[in-house]
């Protein structure tokens, strides 16, 4: 991903570590996944970088918020699908009345619906907006359940910043209790055309050799061609207490999707996907629908509101202009005498 010339940064402290680690019974977890489209340019370098909390030289604390630095050409460009184009608009006449209430409203209903729509179930493409929903509630890994290592090894000398790179790592360490490594490679023992099978095997064998306790989570990250990469992590068996299937599919999700996202550098888009990945990890996902349904029926109740309104004051007008006609009109036109009448005559006879 990176271009340039040297090898990835060094590792660096923050604060003391949490210390412990050790076994924890059971059988690890692993999966991956493969995708196509990449982020292009060719290998670079070599060597490995990473972080570390406890021990060794100190570096800066990683600044929070968008950071976007300017390394003369020193990350691949990515080049996603593109959604949009010019807004258009329109007017409406007199006479619209109840349909444009009801255009309106069914507008805003389907504004809503997409994105919601959008968000739900899981994609391992880059082009697709959808993330896994996280429907299991999840508590962090107790302190001291981590050996703490370095956050990163970069052996494709595509990191810049090892400060932002670091900054998502430790921020889903901080929020999940595990403690992740990205392993960045073009090569899988030697060579540059693995299959996942052999990513699979060789994430497997690292684990062993990067971590002495059971509360990491690894992700292989390889690259060996341009525009093909695949995705293989390993979580330590007290690890997948927390990132469990569910867990690994959101942030796999998230690496895809900010694969794509070419104003971010490499070190911005790993820190990112996992930052992003943490905090939808940690949070049960309300189901998109509950949103819809309540807006749905407060569009319906608004819209039958209208209706009775408008009938009523239509109703009114009618009732009105009766009135109206009924005291405009002249006693003559209702035909016969009056009481009022009768006296009248009577009294003109008498005089006569």
């Amino acid at each position: 991903m990176a271009r340039g010339g040297g090898r990835g940064g060094g590792g660096g402290s923050f604060g003391g570590g949490r210390g412990g680690g050790g076994s924890f019974g059971g059988s690890r977890g692993s999966g991956g996944r493969s995708s196509s489209g990449g982020r292009g340019g060719g290998s670079f370098g070599g060597g490995r970088g990473g972080g570390s909390w406890g021990g060794g030289s100190s570096y800066n604390r990683p600044r929070t918020g968008p950071i976007f630095v300017n390394t003369g050409g020193g990350y691949r460009r990515r080049r996603g699908p593109y959604y949009g184009g010019p807004s258009g608009g329109g007017g409406c006449g007199t006479g619209c009345g109840t349909a444009m209430i009801t255009l309106l409203i069914l507008g805003f209903i389907f504004f809503l619906l997409i994105p919601l729509m959008s968000s739900g179930g899981s994609s391992s493409s880059g082009s697709s907006s959808s993330i896994t929903r996280s429907t299991i509630e999840r508590e962090p890994l107790p302190a001291g359940s981590v050996n703490e290592t370095d956050y990163f090894t970069d052996e494709a000398g595509w990191i810049e910043s090892q400060t932002e790179m670091i900054d998502g790592l430790r921020y889903f360490y901080q929020e999940t209790g595990v403690q992740p490594h990205v392993y960045i490679t073009e090569s899988i023992n030697g060579s540059s055309s693995a299959t996942i099978a052999d990513v699979e095997a060789f994430a497997a064998t690292l684990y062993d050799g990067l971590f002495t306790d059971e509360a990491h989570l690894l992700l292989v990250f390889y690259e060996g061609t341009p525009n093909n990469y695949i995705t293989q992590y390993v979580t330590g068996t007290q690890a997948k207490q927390v990132i469990d299937t569910e867990a690994a599919d959101i942030l796999l999700d998230y690496i895809d999707r900010y694969y794509y996202e070419s104003n971010l550098t490499d070190a911005q888009f790993f820190s990112k996907a996992f930052r992003d990945a943490a905090d939808r990890i940690m949070t049960v996902t309300t189901s998109p629908w509950i949103p819809v349904f309540m807006i749905a029926g407060a569009a319906a109740i608004a819209f039958l509101l209208f209706y009775w309104w408008k009938k009523r004051k239509e109703q009114q007008a009618i009732e009105a202009k009766r009135t109206e006609d009924i005291l405009n009109k002249p006693l003559s036109t209702f035909g016969g005498s009056s009481e009022a009448d009768d006296l009248a005559k009577k009294y003109s006879d008498d005089k006569q």
